[in-house]
């Protein structure tokens, strides 16, 4: 607390945003005056439904007595004193901090998706196996939408034109939007938000932005924040900023590329690699754990109804869990590097992912590969779109897969996994009842 409460001090909080992130990645949470900050978590009195946990992105819940309980039942949150940060946008100063959620009984919130990237870090550390991840995020900007029914359109930049065509690595088409990236670095160094390189993408205003490698905690903390940021930077010139996975027809999905590898705890050495830079057994095995794993978590890694029109054959997504050298069509990319830089990317998770549960899905399936010896297939060459769509196509497929795997579940925790399935289920059955434009235009008059 001492830490916490000098930076209070240091910094003159008025306010505290305290946060925890949702099933979605969704920032939930209160703002509380600092003196009753500090006096909640003194008395572990920062209490909050337990049901935000299991809130589906419509902001309904399941109708399942086992978790719906959970929507009228308070839990503690504990405020993790690294992750305090200043929100740079507000006049006043405000701080913002994320917390785990804890029962008055003392055991983590086994729900909560930070808990859940904690327990999959836990497995790492028993083996004294350390992780090492790099996520790469992309986003559109659009223009201002407030009526869905209306398809997003690319904003205009400052040359008072909208993009038309694709300006993949265009460095004057990043430049159109100048002011609102010069407000996102100024809000992420503000946040100790570790941001690296921003590039333009293949879709019109689609950009992406990658992060500097570390732990996968502090990684899915700064992209959980660097979200609400890009958003709030958005805003404030006018401009939406998404991550849906396939906001616009016609252009490219947003992905959250993973990069990943796992280095001795003791030495440091990248395990991925031997003595004498070629590949490990435990790097195979790491790759066979994802390629055998990873269908069945895409609840995680593809967790919308949307998620499923990114991952279509001859698009910049990928359709199976090949793997290759140097190669952007397979979903588990090995980039050239040198034996200490040695990683895995994995290319299937989208930007609408909670990176806590993405990074706690692939890491999970990563070590259930090593832990069980597996060996992978023989890596792609050319590609991987001419080989068979071996991933979900829809959420309900992947439900179904979702709660098939043992292994997951075992790793996840039974009632996580149910939490999702029901979660989602929601989500779709909201889903079912909307008519689409495609629907009335070709089906109304027509059949």
């Amino acid at each position: 607390m001492g830490s916490i409460e000098q930076f209070l001090k240091e910094n003159k909080i008025d306010e505290v945003e305290i946060l925890v992130p949702d099933m979605a990645g969704i920032a939930r949470g209160k703002i509380l005056p600092a003196p009753r900050f500090l006096e909640g978590m003194a008395r572990r009195n920062l209490r909050i439904p337990e049901g935000v946990f299991i809130q589906t992105v419509t902001g309904d819940y399941p109708d399942e007595g086992l978790v719906t309980s959970a929507a009228v039942k308070d839990v503690y949150l504990v405020p993790d004193a690294t992750t305090i940060r200043m929100v740079p946008w507000y006049p006043e100063p405000t701080a913002q901090i994320i917390c785990d959620a804890f029962h008055f009984d003392g055991q983590p919130v086994d729900i909560s998706a930070r808990n859940v990237l904690m327990r999959v870090l836990e497995l790492y550390e028993k083996r004294k196996w350390r992780l090492e991840v790099a996520p790469e995020l992309e986003f559109f900007l659009v223009d201002v939408n407030t009526d869905p029914d209306i398809p997003l359109i690319p904003p205009v930049g400052r040359s008072g034109r909208r993009e038309t065509s694709r300006q993949s690595y265009g460095v004057d088409a990043v430049n159109e939007f100048d002011p609102l990236f010069e407000d996102v670095y100024d809000f992420c160094e503000a946040q100790n938000i570790r941001i690296d390189t921003l590039t333009h993408e293949s879709g019109a205003a689609q950009m992406e932005m990658n992060f500097n490698h570390g732990d996968p905690l502090e990684l899915a903390d700064q992209a959980f924040l660097f979200k609400r940021t890009v958003r709030e930077a958005g805003l404030r010139h006018k401009v939406y900023a998404t991550f849906m996975a396939k906001p616009m027809q016609y252009e490219p999905g947003s992905s959250m590329h993973i990069h990943q590898s796992v280095c001795d705890a003791v030495s440091g050495r990248n395990l991925f690699a031997n003595k004498n830079g070629k590949d490990s057994k435990l790097f195979h095995s790491h790759i066979a754990g994802l390629q055998k794993h990873l269908p069945s978590v895409m609840p995680l890694i593809a967790p919308n109804v949307n998620s499923y029109r990114r991952l279509t054959r001859d698009s910049d997504a990928p359709i199976n869990t090949h793997w290759g050298y140097d190669n952007r069509t397979v979903g588990l990319r090995i980039p050239h590097s040198t034996a200490d830089a040695r990683r895995v990317e994995n290319r299937l998770a989208g930007a609408d992912a909670n990176p806590y549960l993405a990074l706690a899905a692939s890491l999970a399936c990563g070590y259930l590969g090593m832990v069980e010896k597996l060996e992978p297939r023989p890596p792609v060459e050319g590609s991987a779109h001419r080989l068979a769509h071996t991933l979900p196509r829809t959420l309900y497929d992947a439900l179904g897969r979702f709660n098939a795997n043992r292994s997951i579940k075992q790793i996840l925790g039974e009632k996580f996994v149910q939490a999702v399935t029901l979660v989602k289920e929601t989500e779709l059955d909201a889903y079912q009842q909307v008519i689409s434009s495609w629907e009335r235009e070709h089906l109304l008059l027509n059949v």
